[in-house]
């Protein structure tokens, strides 16, 4: 079968969306300006949520069913608007492989999609991994702030499955290299960081978010925050552009938000430009 797909500008362009709330990363896939998606004002519009389904042997679970209902609703004359979650690159090596669907029920560019797509993973991987690396230096120098190392609730993050690095022991190798301590690493989905970036509205709201994390105790029981560390601005700087949604669609056309956060609040605020009887193909996958 041949795969092709449609300038992202006019699968924008059928959700009203303007040319200059797009920033491009292909010919098939951009980001939403999430300044100009937050104007929009949201639409009391019909909702399909399809979760909780484990697949068949063939692949065929929440994710396929939901592009096949989109499609579908589009195919009998409704306006549907597909939301997925942003898949995880470790998996796709795995038993479980690729998220983007199957057979003709596909979103592309299923490739990109798959793996480094428009870097949001990468991005939370490094803030969440930047923020260890400053909770150890601040060991290291001193320790202001009294933080117990047996206590540090936070982990490294990679978006691999890799069981070898779930518990370690870093700064082997004379004093150097740090204070010794048992931790280990968490698949980038798993990470604090990702759950607070799911949960965050808008840039302000993140940077208050990131500040409450707790980073693990003190000696003398009270907690260690990332505001204590004065670092939210910093890991902000790193996230802010993964909190706006990206833009794919099907093979039919379909347009679909791929994202990590507020799926419904996407999907409710262009459901607005289509008439009332509109309904919303709207798939969240429950896996990670």
């Amino acid at each position: 079968m041949t795969r092709t797909s449609h300038p992202i500008s006019a699968v924008a362009a059928s959700l009203n969306i303007p040319d200059d709330a797009l920033l491009r990363y292909s010919h098939d896939k951009a980001k939403v300006d999430l300044d100009w998606l937050s104007s929009r004002p949201e639409n009391d519009s019909k909702l399909v949520l399809v979760t909780a389904m484990s697949p068949t042997p063939a692949g065929e679970g929440k994710t396929t069913t939901s592009i096949g209902l989109a499609d579908g609703l589009r195919r009998i004359g409704e306006e549907a608007v597909l939301a997925l979650r942003e898949p995880s690159m470790g998996p796709v090596f795995g038993m479980k492989g690729g998220a983007t669907g199957g057979g003709k029920a596909l979103l592309v560019p299923e490739t990109d999609i798959n793996l480094h797509f428009t870097g949001d993973f990468a991005a939370i991987a490094e803030a969440n991994n930047l923020l260890v690396a400053l909770v150890d230096n601040h060991i290291h120098h001193g320790n202001e702030l009294g933080i117990d190392p047996r206590a540090v609730g936070l982990r490294r993050a990679i978006d691999v499955n890799d069981r070898t690095l779930r518990t370690i022991i870093t700064s082997l190798g004379g004093r150097a290299n740090g204070v010794v301590r048992e931790t280990g690493f968490d698949i980038t989905a798993a990470s604090q960081i990702m759950a607070v970036l799911c949960l965050a509205e808008s840039p302000d709201d993140l940077k208050d978010r990131l500040a409450r994390i707790v980073i693990g105790d003190r000696f003398d029981g009270a907690e260690a925050t990332v505001a204590d560390l004065g670092v939210q601005g910093s890991l902000t700087a790193i996230l802010t552009s993964a909190l706006a949604p990206n833009l794919v669609q099907t093979l039919e056309g379909t347009p679909g938000f791929c994202a990590r956060r507020a799926v419904r609040e996407y999907c409710s605020r262009m459901q607005q430009h289509y008439r009332d009887e509109g309904s919303l193909g709207h798939g969240h996958n429950c896996d990670h």
